[in-house]
C-alpha cells in the first residue's frame, strides 16, 4: 500500500517571466513541445504510486484547470483520492497573495487533517526533473529525519536556498538567498509525517509565521532533525524569460533529455490525439523538438516546436520556441524568439531576439 500523499504548490508568480505569466502561473507554462511545467512534478509522483495528490492554487489558475482536469491523463481520476485542486486564499485576508508555503498549508488544512497516507510530500509545481521519489522517502525512514529536504550539488537559480551538510547527509544550516560558492542548493521538495506538517502548521498559524524555510527550516533546526537527500540529476526551476529560453534549449543536448525522459518513469501530460507532423517536399528541419500535428513546410533549425504550429514555405525558424496552434506565415523569419500559444507571424515579418534576451510574443498576438 502506497505510504505517501503528494502536495504541489502552483500558485507562485514570478514578474520577470513576463508575457509568459500574464494568464497562467509559472507552473503551468507549457515546455519541451507538449508538456506543461507541473507534468514533470505530477509525474514523479505518480511514477512513486502516489494515488493522492493535492494541488494548491490561488490566481490565474484557469490555465491549471483547463490541462489538469479530472487528472485522467496522470491515473489520479479516482472514486476516492486522486488528484484535488484546491483553490484558496489567506484565511485572514482572501485578497491578498500567500506570502509562504505555511500560510498557504494552513488555508487547507482540513484537506491535511484528512490524508490518509502516513507520509506527506511538499513540492514546488514549477520544478524540472525526472526523480525517484520512491526512493526519496526510503532515505527518508532509513535516515530517522524529521524533515528530509531534497537538494543538488548544481545550483538552480539566481539566489536560492543553500544547505551546508555534514557528512552524515544532516543539514547544520539553511541560508538563504545565498549566492555562495559550495553548499548544496535546496530543490524544495520534502518528505515528513503527516503528524508532523500538522503541528508545523498549527505552530506556524498560531504565532503568524509564514515561510517554510525560515520559520520551520531556520528557525526550527534546532529542535528537528533535518536530512538532506542529494539529487544528481538534471534539475531547473524558471524564474525568469532568459531562464525559459535557455533551460528550453537545454533539451537540444541528448543528455539533458536522457535525465528527463526515463522510460521506466515516464513523464506523462495531457493528451491531444493530433495526428503525425507533415513534412513539405522542400521542408528543412535541423536538431529541432518537434511535436504532432505540426506543418513544416518552411525551415526550422535549433527550436522547440509545440502541437499543432504551422510554419509555411518560405519561412525560417532559427532557436525558437513556438507554442501550441502557433502559425509563421510564408517568407517570416524568426531567430531567438518566444512565441506563446495562438500566435500569427505575418508575412515577411523579421523578428529577432538574442539568447541572452530572446523576443517573448504574448498569446494571441498577431504581429
Amino acid at each position: 500500500m502506497n505510504r505517501m500523499h503528494g502536495i504541489i504548490f502552483a500558485y507562485g508568480k514570478c514578474e520577470k517571466l513576463q508575457t509568459l505569466v500574464e494568464q497562467r502561473v509559472a507552473d503551468s507554462i507549457p515546455y519541451a513541445a507538449r508538456y506543461r511545467i507541473i507534468d514533470f512534478m505530477l509525474s514523479n509522483l505518480v511514477n512513486a504510486g502516489v494515488t493522492d495528490v493535492g494541488v494548491i492554487l490561488q490566481d490565474k489558475y484557469q490555465s491549471m484547470l483547463d490541462h489538469l482536469g479530472s487528472g485522467k491523463d496522470w491515473d489520479l481520476s479516482r472514486k476516492h483520492g486522486g488528484l484535488r485542486l484546491l483553490p484558496s486564499a489567506p484565511k485572514n485576508d482572501p485578497s491578498r497573495a500567500f506570502r509562504g508555503k505555511m500560510e498557504a498549508l494552513a488555508s487547507v488544512e482540513s484537506y491535511v487533517q484528512r490524508i490518509r497516507q502516513e507520509y506527506v510530500v511538499l513540492a514546488n509545481g514549477a520544478l524540472i526533473c525526472n526523480m525517484p521519489m520512491g526512493d526519496v522517502l526510503e532515505e527518508h525512514i532509513r535516515s530517522g529525519a524529521d524533515i528530509t529536504c531534497v537538494c543538488t550539488p548544481r545550483p538552480v537559480g539566481e539566489k536560492g536556498i543553500t544547505y551546508l551538510v555534514d557528512d552524515a547527509g544532516n543539514i547544520t544550516d539553511v541560508i538563504s538567498r545565498s549566492t555562495m560558492a559550495g553548499g548544496y542548493g535546496a530543490l524544495e521538495v520534502y518528505v515528513m509525517s503527516k503528524k508532523l506538517l500538522l503541528e508545523l502548521i498549527a505552530e506556524c498559524d498560531g504565532h503568524n509565521e509564514y515561510s517554510f524555510h525560515r520559520s520551520v527550516l531556520q528557525d526550527m533546526k534546532g529542535k528537528l532533525k533535518l536530512h538532506a537527500y542529494v539529487f544528481e540529476k538534471y534539475a531547473a526551476r524558471i524564474t525568469s524569460i532568459a531562464d525559459y529560453y535557455a533551460r528550453s534549449m537545454e533539451l537540444l543536448q541528448p543528455e539533458v533529455r536522457a535525465d528527463l525522459f526515463i522510460p521506466a518513469r515516464p513523464i506523462r501530460t495531457k493528451d491531444r490525439s493530433d495526428a503525425s507532423t507533415y513534412y513539405g517536399p522542400e521542408s528543412k528541419c535541423v536538431n529541432s523538438l518537434v511535436s504532432d500535428g505540426c506543418i513544416i513546410e518552411g525551415e526550422v533549425e535549433n527550436s522547440i516546436v509545440f502541437r499543432g504550429v504551422h510554419v509555411e514555405k518560405g519561412a525560417k525558424i532559427s532557436g525558437c520556441i513556438l507554442m501550441q496552434d502557433t502559425v509563421v506565415h510564408a517568407g517570416a523569419t524568426l531567430k531567438c524568439a518566444i512565441a506563446d500559444k495562438n500566435v500569427t507571424v505575418t508575412e515577411n515579418r523579421m523578428l529577432i531576439g538574442h539568447t541572452s534576451y530572446p523576443l517573448a510574443i504574448s498569446k494571441f498576438s498577431v504581429v
